[in-house]
């Protein structure tokens, strides 16, 4: 079969491109080696573990908080089956719903798994070899989670964050090797439904590619949650001992430390997936780190071959492939497509959440800057839902007042900071984000204040 174009890879980079694709008028077919579409994102990414977060922060409202707004709740009680089934329900609807769309834009769906050939053939094992050929050919086959060599995932108890998702029962104690966003994510699914949770991370911060003050402030919260921290610790070695792994760890004395758990989980970073693919067989060419290289129109060093999402250099994120994926097939349609990786925002859906964009102040070192804060403690609508945890931080540039970076930490910070994108979008002010209207009592207004605060004029500070 001939298409125009052939993209490798149905998450969420490899599915937009081709409904894009198709939108423009490509004759496209979207290859995928599982049953289901969606990729990691949908099938054991990012939206199982929303579904699990939503579900356990429900559970424990119910348990402890609900009773400082005089809802009672006696003999509260888990059903981690039913939670587990509803997660599931929730990704299979979304598959489902990725194949309705590309049916509905006529995109030839295929399953099976793909190699290279060169010269734009497409070799597809499934049920049957077949191959097939584009014109252009994406790549958007996205990551998989980095083992480390004496942490090797057993799927059982050495897991990895797709087997966190499915667990039958509540862990007594489970380790986490790595305090970044998957790590602090799933750790609080655990957590709230009663395990201890001990998170061991090899730098001397949680959330280290963040703010410093939104580390600070997210390692205080969950600590005052019960989730327990050792920083710059090193784990170096693993055993067995009955039905428990026993985790041996170094920390920056030099002091060794023992952690016995029977579920560790292990998040300390993805790696592109490219395996199988035969980029090799046909010249394509990767960095140290195993990413494809591109040009600026997200073409590899092979004319006619593409590539998008995890497996170039950026954020491994969900919606930073999809935005990619749209660029491209504009690209190819002889569009301006492009991609503003400024504005790329980064959440981590604890509770509260964090929602960041732009840079960290870390970044903007040697940069002249003002900063505005503001604590969601002297928000009124925080104070009414009894959320107000957190805080804003705006930085602008101290000569200019163009935003270089909002960092939420909060509730809804996940909501709160698009507001930010948008006025960074069109290269805006800290003034632009102070001076425009927020509805009262809205969480909304300590980006506000925040913003206010660049100048030194908050209100409510």
């Amino acid at each position: 079969m001939d298409f125009d174009v052939v993209i490798i890879g149905a998450g969420p980079g490899g599915y937009v491109a081709a409904i894009r694709a198709a939108q423009l008028g490509f004759k496209t077919a979207c290859v995928e080696k599982y049953a289901t579409l969606g990729g990691t994102c949908l099938n054991v990414g990012c939206i199982p573990s929303k579904a699990l977060l939503h579900s356990s922060e429900l559970y424990h409202q119910a348990r402890s908080t609900m009773a400082n707004h005089g809802v009672v709740c006696s003999d509260v009680s888990l059903d981690l089956g039913k939670m587990l089934a509803r997660k599931n329900d929730v990704v299979d609807n979304l598959t489902k719903g990725v194949s309705g769309l590309l049916k509905k834009n006529k995109i030839t769906e295929i399953h099976g798994t793909a190699k290279l050939l060169g010269n734009g053939k497409v070799e597809v094992s499934g049920e049957e070899t077949q191959t097939i050929t584009g014109k252009h050919i994406i790549l958007a086959t996205g990551s998989k989670p980095v083992q480390l060599p004496f942490l090797k995932f057993d799927k059982k108890d050495i897991i990895s964050s797709t087997e966190a998702l499915s667990l039958d029962t509540v862990p007594q104690h489970m380790v986490v090797v790595g305090g970044g966003v998957i790590g602090l994510e799933l750790g609080s699914v655990w957590m709230r439904l009663g395990a201890k949770v001990t998170v061991v991370e090899f730098l001397d911060r949680i959330l280290p590619p963040m703010d410093s003050a939104v580390s600070k402030e997210m390692k205080r919260i969950l600590a005052r949650q019960g989730m327990k921290f050792h920083l710059s610790t090193k784990v170096t070695a693993a055993e067995r001992s009955g039905d428990k792994i026993i985790l041996t760890a170094v920390d920056k004395k030099d002091k060794e430390l023992k952690f016995e758990a029977d579920k560790v989980l292990v998040c300390v970073g993805r790696k592109p997936y490219t395996e199988g693919l035969g980029l090799e067989d046909i010249g394509v060419t990767c960095d140290k780190a195993g990413r494809i290289e591109i040009d600026s129109h997200f073409q590899t060093n092979i004319p006619g071959v593409y590539a998008i999402g995890d497996v170039v250099a950026g954020p491994m994120l969900a919606h930073k492939a999809e935005e990619e994926g749209v660029a491209l097939a504009e690209i190819l349609a002889g569009k301006a497509g492009h991609v503003n990786y400024e504005t790329v925002p980064n959440v981590v859906y604890t509770w509260p959440e964090v929602g960041a964009v732009g840079k960290t102040e870390e970044e903007l070192k040697g940069t002249p800057l003002r900063i505005g804060k503001f604590s969601f403690k002297a928000n009124s609508r925080g104070r009414c839902t009894g959320e107000n945890d957190g805080m804003v931080k705006v930085i602008a540039h101290a000569e200019t007042d163009r935003l270089l970076g909002v960092h939420i930490v909060g509730p809804t910070a996940s909501e709160l900071v698009q507001e930010a994108v948008a006025v960074m979008e069109f290269m805006g002010s800290a003034e632009d984000l102070a001076r425009t209207f927020h509805g009262h009592p809205t969480l909304s207004e300590a980006v506000k204040e925040a913003a206010l605060d660049v100048d030194k004029r908050a209100i409510h500070h």
